[in-house]
């Protein structure tokens, strides 16, 4: 494992390469152009808004072209405030329709000491199912009785320094806790290859919360910010 004071600067670099700045002012939100926004992100398509919140500030990553329309919208005066007022006037800012929305934002840097579990293929394999294929780099999976697919972690490899867990578990597997068992595997093998394993999940997806927890991924009170706009047809 790598040293122990090494690992928090990883979570910075990962944030200011991710989002292009760390850390924001001390509050509200701090809105920054970043040319990324507007390229296709780990999975081929473009994540035009991304913003990491702490619990009293955030950094709103967006497309350079549209950052003074943004930041206009923001007052810093409070996180909650100014998102509420993003919520109200990032469509316009945008130029069409879209919803922000947050979710749970965790790290660890110490995963639960588990048994390793799983083995890591390539998504080219014939055997990982569809959901996997889209990842970055090798996916983590435990096969089941029979030798078939029965759980899997993807790695978002967005920059050198920070690799985002996904974990899905059929149900033939569920109830076992291997799902905990590959997170924390995979977290391990994410800081022995340098860079800080992260978490983010839906606010009600209460299974993913409890997996998060028995990995070793605890619930600071950060968030994850997005948004997303709608297509014509659901507008």
């Amino acid at each position: 494992m790598p040293a122990v004071d090494e690992i928090p600067q990883r979570l910075k670099t990962h944030l200011a390469t991710w989002l292009g700045q760390w850390p924001p002012r001390p509050r509200g939100i701090t809105v920054i152009g970043h040319e990324p926004r507007s390229s296709p992100g780990w999975d081929g398509f473009i994540h035009p808004v991304i913003g990491v919140a702490s619990k009293e500030a955030a950094l709103l990553s967006v497309p350079p072209q549209i950052a003074n329309d943004v930041a206009a919208l923001v007052k810093g005066r409070s996180l909650e405030k100014d998102i509420e007022l993003l919520r109200q006037g990032m469509a316009k800012a945008f130029g069409r329709p879209g919803r922000v929305g947050k979710a749970r934002f965790r790290w660890t840097e110490h995963p639960t000491d588990t048994p390793d579990v799983g083995e890591w293929v390539s998504t080219a394999d014939d055997r990982v199912p569809p959901w996997l294929r889209p990842f970055n780099g090798d996916v983590l999976v435990a096969w089941d009785d029979n030798g078939h697919y029965g759980a899997g972690v993807g790695r978002k490899m967005h920059d050198d320094s920070g690799h985002e867990i996904s974990v899905g578990t059929e149900e033939s597997l569920r109830g076992r806790g291997i799902g905990r068992q590959l997170v924390a595997t995979a977290a391990r093998q994410i800081l022995d290859d340098g860079a800080i394993p992260t978490y983010l999940h839906a606010f009600d997806n209460y299974a993913s919360d409890k997996v998060a927890r028995a990995a070793g991924f605890e619930d600071v009170g950060w968030t994850v910010l997005g948004f997303w706009p709608l297509e014509p047809d659901n507008v």
